[in-house]
């Protein structure tokens, strides 16, 4: 008798090895959180390419680069659900074990698990115990300088690119901008194969850097400090977005 697939389990193979299996899990979420952003890409990958210590996802609904230098082992994750559906991962974690990102089968089990049958079973790991969501997330301000800068672009109506880069990762997403919908603390950008989650507060000031071709803003939290979060496009797209967050109103 076989023996059960066990819920979490390392797999000893390379990310190397591991990643060219992606297009064979139908659609694929890559979600990737950091300093208050969740950047996600959802669809099928067309094919990943190996190039020394980079892999490039690429298809209609991916553009990401993963710096195998930074992922070390990946962890394969078969209990997370929405509703009564699996929803397997692969969690790409680094030297010190720390999950950076996500690829998320949203196909269900039975394609994720066809797709990784090429590689021998990796060491079983014990189930990770989840906290539940706190309730009561605040509500996004008026002044949140993330809500006053995609309401500016929204009304621009031009494309912009939204990028995203965490350690190990770099993701990139360039279309006309859906309309944003502040709820839970968040300003959430949503459409069919991207979600942008910016996290209340999370943007204090934008740095500009003006080339020839584009403006690009990169996010900056209350110390100064670059997020990872940046904005491309033309000059014209970000009319009226301010650089700093403005200040609560009174009275």
């Amino acid at each position: 008798m076989n023996a059960p697939t066990p819920l979490r389990e390392a797999l000893s193979q390379s990310p190397a090895e591991i990643l060219p299996l992606l297009p064979a899990m139908g659609r694929v979420m890559l979600s990737a959180r950091f300093n208050g952003a969740i950047h996600e890409r959802m669809g099928a990958v067309d094919s990943v390419t190996i190039d020394a210590d980079k892999a490039r996802l690429t298809g209609e609904c991916h553009d990401s680069v993963i710096d195998l230098a930074v992922v070390k082992r990946i962890v394969v994750d078969r209990s997370g659900k929405m509703r009564d559906k699996v929803l397997p991962k692969l969690e790409c974690q680094d030297a010190a074990g720390e999950t950076l990102f996500s690829l998320i089968g949203l196909e269900g089990l039975e394609l994720f698990d066809a797709a990784l049958a090429p590689l021998a079973a990796g060491a079983p790991l014990e189930p990770v115990v989840r906290e539940a969501p706190s309730g009561g997330a605040q509500e996004v301000a008026p002044e949140d300088l993330g809500a006053a800068t995609f309401a500016a672009i929204l009304a621009n109506a031009l494309p912009i690119a939204i990028d995203f880069e965490r350690p190990g990762l770099f993701q990139h997403w360039v279309g006309l901008l859906p309309e944003p919908k502040p709820s839970m603390g968040f300003v959430n950008v949503m459409q069919g194969d991207f979600h942008l989650h910016l996290q209340a507060g999370a943007v204090a000031g934008w740095a500009r850097h003006q080339t020839e071709a584009e403006l690009v803003l990169r996010a900056l939290d209350a110390e100064g400090r670059e997020t990872g979060l940046s904005l491309r496009g033309p000059a014209a797209a970000f009319a009226g977005v301010s650089s700093v967050r403005e200040p609560a109103a009174h009275g």
